[in-house]
């Protein structure tokens, strides 16, 4: 049996990025102009690179939906939401601007404090981590040996990292990956471990602004 094929991509900007806001299912209302322009150019380079996906996968969340409804031409898959590709769910804080979050629900350390919750209703960072590998075990063991393409947020992605390449929750680790890179994770069915083919691939980006300025 081949390697299941993991390809994670985090959306394109937002519209709750550029406004600075906590975007939950609540707030969050899509992709910015630049946002749009970013899953263009991906959806244009998986038509060159005629990538071979036997599952599309989105989180709900319409940034992430979006993202996918603009590539999936590409792929010739239909999409299929999956609720626990979602972002670490804020609870309360949806929709709070950055800037109020601290006086509003009290700054904490999420890392130090694995098991408080983002804000009333939301979830901790065990809880949301927990989730997402929950999901990968799943997405390992129905989709065994096929090439899934999942379209996701960057939090998705830090835990995939920490839990393939066995990094602690509460350990010391940043990533900063791109909107609409690829991540790509190929898990043996053997004992050996998941291999790291590539982070933050964004080559079709090239030419446009990084980020939507105010």
């Amino acid at each position: 049996m081949q390697p299941t094929r993991l390809l994670l991509v985090r959306h394109a900007e937002s519209n709750v990025t550029v406004l600075q806001v906590i975007g939950g299912e609540r707030s969050c209302t899509g992709l910015s102009e630049l946002g749009v322009r970013q899953a263009q150019r991906l959806r244009d380079r998986l038509e060159v690179d005629a990538m071979a996906v036997d599952v599309l996968l989105s989180s709900p969340l319409p940034r992430a939906r979006q993202t996918a409804e603009i590539i999936a031409p590409a792929l010739g898959r239909p999409i299929e939401l999956e609720a626990d590709l979602e972002e670490h769910r804020p609870g309360e804080a949806d929709g709070c601007p950055f800037v109020d979050f601290a006086a509003r629900f009290g700054m904490f350390d999420f890392r130090a404090e694995p098991d408080r919750p983002f804000a009333p209703g939301g979830e901790s960072l065990r809880e949301f981590h927990e989730r997402v590998v929950s999901l990968l075990r799943r997405i390992e063991t129905e989709r065994e040996g096929a090439t899934v393409l999942a379209v996701c947020h960057g939090g998705v992605i830090d835990a995939a990292f920490r839990s393939y390449l066995a990094i602690g929750l509460s350990d010391a680790f940043e990533l900063w990956t791109l909107n609409t890179s690829l991540t790509e994770f190929a898990i043996a069915t053997s004992d050996a471990p998941p291999q790291l083919r590539r982070y933050n691939d964004a080559a079709h980006l090239t030419g446009l602004p990084p980020k939507t300025r105010q």
